[in-house]
């Protein structure tokens, strides 16, 4: 019986000191919770000051919205999981939006023409002629009608970005119809609609115009990704070619010009050829004809863009009209030579001669590159900072939510000229990411899941900047050919010294 109470005791003791203890370390830590949670708000507090008795409030994350293959196998229709209106928080704290690049302000000389009549659904219908499919958005849902299949994948990929743009921006891109042309070279020529009494032009977008056409610019498909030559979407390939910079210095990198394409697709670039190194010359050109059906065959090795930023100086020269290749020459770092062009792209009018790339004669190709290149080896600090002012250009341009801006901005300033109400035609089909991608195979699927838009963006698209008036947009050119014509003075300089020295 004593040796039971003395255990009792023990066993009472113990049982208080353990209780005590515990409590001790439950006081502890959640005092020293308390206190933590304390002193992050008072950091909060002091990084993002608030109104008093206000609790800050939490910032929305990303809203991530998968593909839903499975309801669109068993169904056959597009799911309607992904939300039709999307508006980013508003939260007076939140900075406003950046204003849009430079190159925002041609939306409205391109889309001049209409200013004062407006659109009609005949000028929409007239534009079919040459289109490849209309594409209508109806209570922020998609359709298309095809009336042709454009070479390659370019319509699949061209539509596959308008859904995005639609899982970027729901419900807030309005309605509309307009007719797509996937060709390269524009067919609305200007001087058939000018005058008193001359109709209103048909609005056809496609992905390049030129100074004698009204063809309205659109990005191109490969910004989603050229699947037929393996070059990956431009958020992927972006990010590549920033990495592909950092390889080589300018200094380190081949003093000569660079390029490497099809030269069977026009005169000009067979005649570009003509200035390769041989025997009798060294134009300081290095250059290479592209073969893309050997290429495939051997899985692309020798055609990784993000490979090829090793010479100081790389050429664009134009095809059967624009390339999409100007983009990736631009990132580079190096100095892009640009062979007198005839087109122009949704971004490339923000270019100018002398601080973006070094102008090229068209008519004497090999002369002018060789100038240009012993010009740039001679002044190699100014030389360094053409390529870096290009390569910045795209990196802070060209991002991927530029583009999406710009079509956002593009499509709403299309739609308020509109004068008849967007209905959706018999023959259209509704579309939907799911649509496409879930029945894709191979790179397309690859690609497309690649550039697939995860959700509705955090942040309103940037500020539309306002029009040229007629004194800024002269300016504008007239700084162009100014510059072009100092460029030709010094060339011609250049070569009046050398038949001295001879």
């Amino acid at each position: 019986m004593e040796s039971a109470a003395r255990f009792s005791a023990i066993f009472v003791v113990l049982f208080v000191l353990v209780g005590a203890l515990i409590c001790t370390r439950l006081l502890n830590y959640n005092t020293e919770t308390l206190l933590g949670a304390i002193s992050g708000q008072a950091r909060t507090s002091q990084s993002y000051p608030h109104k008093t008795g206000e609790i800050p409030k939490k910032p929305r994350g990303k809203l991530e919205i998968p593909l839903n293959c499975p309801a669109y196998d068993l169904r056959g229709t597009c799911p309607s999981n992904y939300p039709t209106t999307f508006h980013p928080e508003q939260n007076p704290e939140r900075p406003s939006p950046p204003t849009c690049p430079e190159y925002f302000r041609w939306i409205h000389e391109d889309l001049r023409p209409w200013a004062r009549t407006g659109i009609t659904r005949e000028m929409v219908e007239r534009a079919n002629r040459t289109a490849n499919f209309k594409f209508v958005i109806v209570n922020g849902k998609a359709y298309v009608e095809q009336y042709e299949k454009a070479f390659q994948t370019r319509d699949v990929f061209t539509v596959w970005g308008f859904l995005q743009l639609l899982r970027r921006y729901p419900g807030q891109v309005p309605d509309l119809e307009l007719m797509f042309d996937c060709v390269d070279w524009p067919v609305i020529p200007s001087h058939e609609y000018s005058g008193p009494n001359a109709t209103a032009p048909p609005p056809l977008f496609r992905y390049c115009a030129d100074d004698n056409t009204l063809d309205i610019v659109f990005p191109d498909w490969s910004f989603w990704g050229w699947a037929e030559i393996n070059i990956r979407p431009w958020e992927v390939l972006f990010e590549e070619l920033k990495e592909g910079n950092k390889r080589k210095t300018w200094l380190e990198r081949e003093p000569y010009a660079y390029w490497k394409g099809n030269p069977d697709i026009a005169e000009t670039r067979q005649d570009l050829i003509k200035c390769n190194v041989s025997e009798e010359h060294d134009w300081n050109a290095r250059l290479y004809a592209q073969d893309w059906d050997r290429e495939s065959k051997e899985g692309y090795n020798k055609s990784d863009l993000a490979s090829q930023c090793i010479h100081r100086y790389k050429i664009y020269i134009e095809g059967s009209a624009w390339s999409v290749s100007e983009k990736y020459i631009l990132a580079c770092d190096s100095v892009t030579l640009i062979v007198k062009p005839r087109y122009y792209d949704f971004f490339t009018r923000r270019l100018m001669p002398v601080e973006h790339y070094w102008p090229i004669k068209d008519d004497d190709k090999c002369r002018s590159i060789k100038f240009s290149v012993d010009w740039g080896n001679t002044h190699r600090r100014k030389a360094q900072a053409i390529g870096k002012a290009s390569s910045n250009l795209i990196q802070e341009e060209l991002k991927m939510e530029y583009v999406y801006d710009y079509m956002f901005h593009l499509l709403n300033e299309y739609a308020k000229l509109l004068q008849f109400k967007p209905t959706v035609p018999k023959k259209a089909v509704e579309l939907c990411s799911e649509a496409m991608a879930c029945q894709a195979e191979g790179t397309e699927k690859k690609f497309m899941l690649q550039s697939l838009v995860k959700g509705p963006a955090v942040s309103e698209p940037c500020a539309m900047p306002p029009p040229y008036d007629p004194s800024s947009l002269f300016a504008v050119l007239r700084r162009k050919e100014n510059s072009i014509k100092q460029v030709e003075t010094w060339e011609r300089n250049y070569w009046e010294s050398q038949s001295k020295k001879s």
